[in-house]
């Protein structure tokens, strides 16, 4: 918690006696049976991306928690349906996929089962508002929810372009830093799209879907570059080449950016 807060404090967005005051809210405990637990309004569980140890931790939970407690999973992939699936109160679950880095980024998207009810979704998105976070709501439980669906439809489309030769991933990289990329932050899509007019987003749509990467599989440069060990940050290769100390700065320029960009501050 302190290295990922220490750049806030490095850059005046809190002071350290702020931080302490922060921490000293913070308990750790190895009992499920602490009061921490039996009495707390709300649980977000953030254990391994195992399924069966999903529903065990729940289903612990829901033996010593009270009735009106509500349960929130941080699985990025997921189901929530799925992961509450045998507990007796599931119209008090829902997903929160708090996206990385937690502690910067404002996003924490609230996925609804099909079980979840009204009060759940009202009480886990006030709470979510009121630690200064930004939670949208994804009405039905699917795969990749929002941002990730979105997300990966984007690198999909980049990873075909680099298998069909069209481009190199510098030039895609830079290609979205220095276009769409900048604007996104100010004017995102269905408000782009209403900018343009929809006429216009129609007509450019008739045309150009038809040549979109519609397929199902992982591409072939990513299955290549996982046969031969180029795995990125962990083997030092992956689309780039890259030694501890670009690692470093590749961490520490996004959390500046970030810093930057939420706060004002460099």
């Amino acid at each position: 918690i302190r290295s990922g807060v220490q750049k806030l404090i490095d850059k005046g967005v809190l002071t350290e006696d702020e931080f302490k005051e922060r921490l000293s809210r913070i308990r750790f405990i190895t009992d499920l049976h602490n009061a921490g637990v039996s009495d707390a309004d709300i649980v977000i569980e953030a254990v391994f991306e195992n399924m069966q140890i999903k529903k065990e931790t729940f289903k612990n939970l829901e033996a010593i928690c009270r009735p009106d407690c509500f349960f929130c999973t941080n699985s990025s992939v997921m189901s929530p349906t799925e992961i509450s699936s045998d507990l007796q109160y599931r119209e008090r679950f829902a997903g929160t996929h708090f996206w990385n880095p937690g502690h910067l980024i404002p996003l924490v998207e609230v996925v609804r089962t099909d079980a979840t009810n009204d009060k759940t979704v009202d009480a886990v998105i006030g709470f979510l508002k009121s630690i200064g976070k930004s939670p949208c709501l994804c009405k039905k439980d699917v795969p990749g929810f929002i941002a990730n669906r979105l997300q990966h439809a984007l690198w999909r489309e980049a990873f075909s372009l680099i298998d069909n030769g069209i481009a190199d991933a510098a030039t895609i990289d830079s290609a979205i830093k220095n276009s769409f990329g900048l604007r996104l932050p100010q004017l995102s899509v269905c408000e782009n799209a209403d900018l343009a007019g929809i006429d216009l987003t129609w007509q450019i749509h008739d045309y150009v879907l038809q040549y979109l990467e519609d397929g199902h599989r992982p591409a072939k440069c990513l299955e290549n570059m996982r046969k031969r060990n180029a795995l990125g940050f962990k083997t030092g290769e992956g689309f780039y080449k890259w030694t501890d100390e670009s690692k470093e700065k590749c961490s520490e320029d996004l959390v500046a950016y970030l810093i930057k960009m939420l706060y004002g501050k460099e």
